[in-house]
C-alpha cells in the first residue's frame, strides 16, 4: 500500500495555501484553513469505498470493494493494515449509536453489524422474502435506525460482487432499531446511492445516480417516513455526486467526478444546494468521512487511494 508511479499522478502541495482547496463562494473561506494541504495517506486499491473513523482506535477503516477486502489506517503510526478480508466485497460503512461497525455488503448482499469481539451479526438480508440486491451506502439516526440504499451495482457483474439477477426494485430502507423491522421508505429513485442526515435529522438527503443528470433529493423526515422530496442539487453535465456527509453547520461535503478528470474531487454545498468549495483530487472521489480527534479531518475514498485534509468544519455525526 505504499505509493508507487504506477498510481495516479500525486504531487503535494509546494506552497500554502495548497491550490487544491479552492474557494467558490467567500462563505468558503470559514472553513479552509490556509496552513492546511491535502495528503494522501494510502494508495493501491481498486476501489476505495465507504471510510468510517474509529476515534477510540484512531484509525481509519476502508472498503476496497473490487479487492473483497477492508482496510485499516493508523493515525499514530500511518501504517496501513488489512482489517478484514474477504470482506463479502464491502462498500459503504458507518458506526451506529453504541460505536459498532455497520456495513454494507455486496458479496452477501445484506448489511451487518460487527460486534465488539468481532463477530457478524446480520441485519438485513431480505425483505418480504426476497433477497436484497446490493446494499450500498448507510447511515444512522439518533433514535438507533438504520437507513440504507439498495441499488443493482453490486450483482450487476462479477467484479464487484456476484453477478444475479434482482429480486427486488432500487429502494432505500429503513431498519427499526428497537424491533428489527424492515420498511421500504423510498422507492421510486433510479439508482439510489449515498445518502446522510441534517444536522437535526429533519431533512435526509439521497443521491438519485442514475438519474439524468445526477441529483441529489432532499425530503423532510417525518418520524420513520419521508416526505416533500424535492430537488436540491442538479450536478449538471458531467457531474458525479457519490457518498457524502454533512457538517455541523448543514453543508454538503460531496464526493465527486468521473466523467470530466477537471471535475475530480470533492464539492462542498451549503444547506441550500449552493456550490461553495472544491477540493480539487487527481481522481475521482466516491466516498468520505469526517474524522480526527475534533472531527474537523476530512477523510475522502477517491478511486485508488486515501487523502486527507484538515478543515475548519466538523462533522456532523460520529461517522
Amino acid at each position: 500500500m505504499t505509493e508507487t508511479t504506477s498510481e495516479a499522478p500525486w504531487q503535494p502541495a509546494g506552497r500554502y495555501p495548497d491550490p487544491a482547496v479552492q474557494v467558490l463562494d467567500p462563505a468558503f473561506n470559514k472553513y479552509r484553513i490556509v496552513l492546511a494541504a491535502v495528503e494522501r495517506l494510502a494508495t493501491g486499491c481498486r476501489w476505495a469505498e465507504g471510510p468510517v473513523w474509529f476515534g477510540d482506535q484512531r484509525a481509519l477503516l476502508w472498503s476496497d470493494v473490487p479487492s473483497d477486502r477492508m482496510l485499516r489506517w493508523s493515525e499514530e503510526t500511518g501504517a496501513v493494515s488489512t482489517f478484514r478480508a474477504p470482506s463479502g466485497f464491502s462498500n459503504g460503512n458507518t458506526r451506529d449509536r453504541e460505536g459498532r461497525l455497520v456495513t454494507c455488503e455486496h458479496g452477501g448482499r445484506r448489511v451487518t453489524r460487527t460486534e465488539y469481539d468481532g463477530s457478524i451479526t446480520v441485519l438485513a438480508d431480505r425483505f418480504e422474502g426476497r433477497r436484497l440486491s446490493s446494499p450500498n451506502d448507510v447511515v444512522v439516526k439518533s433514535d438507533g435506525s438504520i437507513w440504507f440504499t439498495d441499488p443493482p451495482f453490486g450483482i450487476l457483474t462479477d467484479y464487484e460482487g456476484h453477478r444475479a439477477e434482482p429480486e427486488l426494485g432500487q429502494h432505500v430502507y429503513r431498519l427499526d432499531g428497537q424491533s428489527g423491522k424492515l420498511s421500504v421508505v423510498i422507492d421510486d429513485i433510479p439508482g439510489p446511492n449515498g445518502l446522510a442526515f441534517s444536522p437535526d435529522e429533519t431533512i435526509l438527503y439521497l443521491v438519485a445516480s442514475r438519474a439524468s443528470p445526477r441529483k441529489i433529493i432532499a425530503y423532510d423526515v417525518d418520524g420513520g417516513r419521508v416526505r416533500n422530496a424535492r430537488e436540491l442539487i442538479d450536478a449538471g453535465p458531467g457531474g458525479t455526486p457519490d457518498g457524502f456527509r454533512v457538517d455541523t453547520d448543514g453543508n454538503l461535503w460531496c464526493g465527486w467526478g468521473m466523467g470530466d478528470a477537471a471535475l475530480d474531487g470533492v464539492v462542498v454545498f451549503n444547506p441550500a444546494g449552493a456550490p461553495i468549495g472544491r477540493i480539487a483530487l487527481p481522481e475521482r472521489c466516491a466516498n468520505l468521512c469526517f474524522g480526527g480527534l475534533k472531527r474537523n479531518r476530512l477523510f475522502m475514498a477517491a478511486s485508488r487511494s486515501i487523502y486527507a485534509l484538515y478543515v475548519n468544519a466538523r462533522g456532523a455525526t460520529l461517522s
